[in-house]
């Protein structure tokens, strides 16, 4: 399966969350290339979009090997792998400090949704490996979601069978095997810029006031 845009992948992504329609749902996409997706599905289904702004904290050893994740106000840190806390405590520090600052730049003065016991919807472009979102996944469902949903145009086998262990729900069109990238499944992948996301939030934004 193929997508024209991201446009198009959150078009066919929609029908398969039409039984979250009558739900108290919010929508949260990863930044940069989630946005556009998570705004069309945010419109279609007129839930609030707020970004998902957390990072993983890495191994001192290997940056790529996660060991908890960071988010704007919570992080979460599997103390098995016995990693010093004044490297935690450091990282933590330091991570947050990056993540208001997108935020903001991002959001401007508007607070982060609330997300307990709510339809939690995780938006992305797509998953080639799933080690950041599982980190992820682990600091929301801490902030007690009524039901915590991935949906993605595309993911990797590997990360799919990851990801499906930690939601309650994951929605993907496609689930190729070999994976070889997310940009491949689509004729349009150029970059997402930071102006077109604020852009969009914007607009959004000022709909919802207007309504």
């Amino acid at each position: 399966m193929f997508f024209l845009n991201r446009y198009d992948a959150a078009m066919k992504l929609a029908p398969l969350l039409e039984k979250y329609k009558n739900e108290e749902g919010v929508i949260l996409a990863v930044p940069r290339g989630g946005v556009p997706i998570g705004y069309y599905l945010a419109m279609h289904f007129d839930f609030p979009l707020d970004l998902l702004m957390t990072k993983k904290i890495g191994h001192p050893a290997n940056e790529e090997f996660a060991i908890g994740a960071v988010g704007l106000e919570d992080s979460v840190v599997d103390k098995f792998y016995n990693v010093p806390d004044y490297y935690i405590e450091h990282e933590i520090n330091r991570i947050r400090r990056s993540l208001v600052e997108r935020y903001k730049k991002f959001m401007g003065d508007r607070e982060p949704v609330n997300i307990k016991n709510k339809i939690v919807i995780v938006i992305d472009d797509g998953i080639a490996t799933g080690k950041t979102i599982l980190a992820t996944l682990k600091l929301l469902r801490s902030q007690h979601p009524k039901k915590l949903v991935v949906a993605v145009p595309v993911a990797s086998e590997e990360a799919a069978n990851l990801i499906k262990k930690e939601v309650d729900d994951f929605v993907c069109l496609h689930i190729p095997e070999p994976f070889g990238g997310v940009g491949r499944f689509y004729n349009d992948f150029s970059e997402t810029t930071d102006e077109e996301v604020i852009a969009l939030l914007n607009e959004l934004n000022s709909r919802n006031r207007a309504a």
